[in-house]
């Protein structure tokens, strides 16, 4: 259950996709509830019903009400969930196991309601973490009567989900405080990129850089949304800070922030600054690798409530990262153990910009740092190695639910288990 699904741009739709079709090849029967594109405005309408590379796919055209507003996002997401709940009446539809993740952030709800009526079995997959997020970007005070009633509800479906995967330490102890029932039901999975597909490229023989005149210019790039949740003040006043040295800065994707970042470029005239849409999927490798370092960032207050996803694609990429957040994000422990990069304070401007000067003078130094991230992902966050990882979270449920279920042992066209 994922609101978000290709062929709409938004991260987790293009990872589910990915996640159910690994797992699908490894022999579990799945089928995907998803909404219309609306992520990006611009995607046609995707049929209602589709098979997928072995994935079962239906949609609803009620999620893609209003995609431009936030409220009309948030009742659209509401109007899903309802659709939702229609649909999983039918306990075929339902199968063994319901994957719920969090877009939208109240469908987790719906899969406690569905165990309350049916005593379904579900898995929480936790991408942002609400009504958290909210509080922390000052939309809800923390003990505004939502606010409490919310965190009660999570409490809820959290101690009667048969598992919870999230993507950071940091967010599994968010929720260990909430809920420290949940704690041993908690897998960290971190999300992934596939290195056979987003390879190192050089910029001279890559067609997106050549066509964007970024072949012989340094290039910061940051590709993805560009939301509330990440800290683009810091970028763009760096990008002022270097308006008169060789270094371009490319911005591609949309969100909240994007608007303001067009507003600043415009008033302060800064001709360093190229803003580009989001990117087909097939276009990734080329628009990721036409840079020579990738930018990843999160304000201040959302540390294990959110997690970029961007980072392990430009891993894949083998370009060297800068990680803009808070001295206790996860974000520098991977840094610090894969040496792919460095890491910045929130507003430290002077020293992100210190940091681009040295790769433009030095770019050997910033191919060993792409090289090493490379390397780190290839270790750490493929597709098989994560999907690996699901598939144990989901075969462990099953066993418990249904001894006589396996999803591990027999092959494709024998497996029983469905999701």
């Amino acid at each position: 259950m994922t609101q978000f699904f290709p062929p709409d741009y938004a991260p987790t739709g293009q990872l589910m996709a990915e996640l159910a079709q690994s797992l699908s090849r490894e022999g579990v029967k799945v089928q995907v509830f998803a909404g219309q594109p609306g992520y990006a405005y611009d995607c046609p309408l995707a049929p209602q019903k589709e098979r997928v590379n072995g994935v079962t796919v239906r949609r609803t055209r009620t999620a893609r009400l209003w995609p431009r507003r936030i409220r009309g996002r948030a009742v659209g997401g509401l109007l899903y969930c309802l659709r939702s709940l229609v649909k999983l009446i039918h306990p075929a539809r339902r199968g063994d196991l319901v994957l719920v993740t969090t877009e939208p952030p109240y469908l987790p709800l719906l899969a406690y309601l569905l165990h309350c009526l049916f005593k379904q079995p579900y898995l929480c997959v936790v991408y942002d973490l609400y009504p958290d997020v909210a509080v922390a970007l000052n939309v809800l005070s923390h003990n505004h009567a939502l606010v409490r009633l919310w965190h009660w509800l999570n409490g809820q479906t959290w101690r009667h989900a048969s598992a919870i995967v999230v993507l950071t330490q940091t967010m599994k102890q968010r929720i260990v405080d909430h809920c420290p029932e949940a704690a041993t039901k908690i897998s960290v999975i971190h999300n992934w990129a596939d290195p056979g597909s987003i390879y190192p490229r050089a910029k001279a023989d890559n067609w997106f850089a050549r066509q964007h005149n970024l072949s012989e210019v340094f290039t910061v790039l940051y590709s993805g949304n560009m939301g509330r949740c990440h800290d683009m003040d810091t970028i763009m006043t760096t990008a002022q800070l270097l308006r008169h040295e060789p270094i371009r800065f490319v911005f591609i994707g949309a969100g909240a922030k994007r608007q303001t970042c067009l507003s600043q470029v415009s008033r302060l005239g800064l001709s360093n600054c190229l803003f580009l849409p989001y990117q087909a999927k097939a276009d990734l490798p080329y628009s990721l690798t036409a840079c020579d370092l990738s930018l990843v960032s999160l304000v201040p207050g959302v540390e294990g409530l959110v997690a970029p996803s961007k980072l392990y694609s430009s891993l894949a990429a083998g370009r060297p990262v800068a990680a803009i957040c808070e001295p206790h994000s996860y974000l520098r422990s991977l840094l610090a153990e894969g040496d792919f990069g460095r890491a910045f304070d929130n507003g430290d401007s002077d020293g992100l910009a210190n940091f681009i000067r040295m790769l433009a003078a030095d770019t050997h130094r910033g191919h060993q740092m792409g090289h090493r991230g490379r390397s780190y992902m290839q270790q750490n966050f493929t597709p098989e190695q994560i999907t690996r990882r699901y598939f144990e979270v989901v075969d462990a449920c099953i066993r418990r639910l249904n001894p006589a279920l396996v999803a591990v042992a027999p092959p494709p066209e024998t497996a029983t288990s469905r999701l």
